[in-house]
């Protein structure tokens, strides 16, 4: 069980709620609202749960159109459990080793394991024994790293930066949480590769790790240390999974219900109003929009100091092809020979990467169902600039940087991808922003110093008294698992900190 910090919770009575999106957060904070009681719709505009970890079918190819990794899958059963779900009755999980391979332009590689003595072996075989010792320390310190955030830092909710001044806020400092993490990771490793793969994360949390807080290496923790899994039948499971116990605790979800604006009385939103004009009343309300959507809907746009910063966005190429490449892991990280410049080009100049480094994920190595028998089923990602800075025209240049993708893959020992595609989906900047995410980006606000922690957007809004957000834009962050810690905080500000925390037990 996690605990949550004490906080202010929502006035007023909150017996009814309605919670707007059933992705992850959403149905998160159905699951907690359950728990304590609650009387919980959700209201959905697609026909199926899932919000960005979507789904997609084509050719007999089952295409997951969102995240791609899971780490700490505890949380959702905990969200499970806090609904009454029995036991073991969630996903069918698969750990997978390696969590990673990384491949590299001299031609070596790096299998990233997460258990401590096969890390260690292999570290020691690709940068001998005194990298290895480094390794073991690191492991050490990212695991402290965790331990002293997870329930002051990540699983609370803030009212005020006040309530930073704890004793663990001065063991973070000690440790070096607040320093960068690019040298953070540099003081365990020398090896490039190696601090590679320990720091290219704070990529998809919008910062650069030369310029990343070194307690972002969190998300590093979670990656090569506590695991990452893999659910039979696709990561469309984790909302599958989650709506059918909403349903089963009582709850309703309402596929196809887009909400077109909010009914209000004073400062209570008393009721959702959908597109089709269906009318369903709330004395409390959950919004998991991305943030500018969650305020147009609220008509409430929290002052800031200077305007919000967002992540990158992604180019993906979801490829379904006839043949297989054996040095393809379950997630293979395939780096260019660029590094630093690849930050400078998406972040600052806004331009696509030169020489790009990919995550390319190979669900059927782990479920060969999500594929016509015979055949692979391959997601390749590419950072690139969001719509705010990037300047590409991707109406124009979509194919172009497709087939570009396409040639670097080959160029790097996948030979004959291009001619062994037999179905195919592009997603760039352009269809995340019609999906309603800002500027493009599904990694939403960045984690840049103004915006973690207690100066995150927050998860309450000035002027409403009754309406609580969730998700990725909000506290405490970016990913899969903060997204599902997310909804749980959401729950607290309704139910109160207490109640949650003693469902989630």
């Amino acid at each position: 069980m996690t605990e949550i910090a004490a906080a202010r919770s929502i006035p007023g009575p909150t017996g009814r709620v309605v919670v707007v999106g059933a992705g992850v957060s959403g149905l998160a904070a159905a699951l907690h609202l359950l728990g304590t009681g609650r009387e919980v719709t959700v209201l959905e505009r697609d026909a199926h749960p899932g919000g960005r970890a979507g789904r997609l079918d084509i050719g007999g190819f089952r295409l997951d159109t969102g995240p791609t990794v899971l780490t700490m899958p505890e949380l959702i059963d905990e969200a499970l459990a806090a609904a009454g779900a029995p036991a073991g009755t969630g996903l069918d999980l698969v750990r997978l080793d390696p969590a990673y391979r990384a491949r590299f332009a001299d031609g070596s590689h790096v299998d990233v394991h997460t258990g401590a003595e096969a890390m260690a072996a292999e570290v020691r075989r690709v940068a001998g024994g005194r990298e290895a010792q480094g390794y073991l320390r690191l492991r050490q310190w990212l695991t402290r790293l965790h331990d002293l955030q997870r329930r002051r830092f990540i699983d609370t909710n803030f009212d005020s930066p006040l309530q930073l001044l704890c004793p663990e806020l001065a063991r973070l400092a000690a440790i070096g949480g607040f320093g960068r993490l690019a040298p953070a990771i540099g003081r365990f490793l020398s090896d490039e590769r190696l601090r590679r793969i320990f720091s290219f994360q704070s990529l998809y949390a919008g910062v650069e790790p030369q310029r990343a807080l070194a307690a972002y290496a969190v998300i590093s923790y979670m990656d090569t240390v506590a695991g990452v899994y893999f659910p039979k039948g696709g990561m469309r499971s984790l909302g599958t999974t989650m709506a059918e116990a909403v349903s089963q605790a009582g709850g309703e979800v309402r596929y196809e219900h887009a909400v077109r604006r909010l009914e209000r009385r004073g400062d209570r939103v008393t009721a959702a109003i959908t597109v089709e004009g269906t009318r369903v009343p709330c004395d409390a309300i959950v919004l998991t929009a991305d943030l500018p959507m969650a305020y147009r809907l609220l008509g409430r746009t929290p002052w800031r100091p200077v305007p919000l910063r967002f992540s990158p966005s992604a180019v993906v190429l979801h490829a379904g092809t006839d043949r297989s490449w054996p040095q393809l892991a379950h997630h293979t990280i395939s780096f260019g020979a660029a590094w630093e410049q690849t930050f400078d080009e998406i972040i600052r100049q806004g331009a696509t990467m030169t020489d790009p480094s990919l995550l390319i994920t190979r669900p059927t190595a782990t479920d060969p169902r999500l594929a016509p028998q015979g055949r692979q089923l391959l997601s390749v990602l590419a950072p690139c600039p969001n719509l705010r800075t990037g300047a590409t025209d991707w109406r124009r240049s979509a194919r172009r940087y497709r087939d570009h993708l396409v040639a670097t893959l080959e160029a790097r020992g996948l030979s004959g991808f291009g001619s062994s595609i037999t179905a195919e989906h592009l997603i760039t900047p352009n269809d995340w922003a019609r999906r309603g995410m800002a500027f493009g980006t599904p990694f939403a606000t960045s984690h840049t110093f103004a915006q973690t922690g207690p100066f995150r957007p927050r998860n309450t809004v000035a002027g409403t008294a009754n309406a609580v957000l969730a998700g990725c834009g909000t506290t405490p962050g970016v990913g899969l698992p903060t997204a599902v810690i997310s909804g749980k905080l959401a729950a607290a500000r309704i139910a109160g900190a207490a109640a949650v925390a003693r469902k989630g037990n």
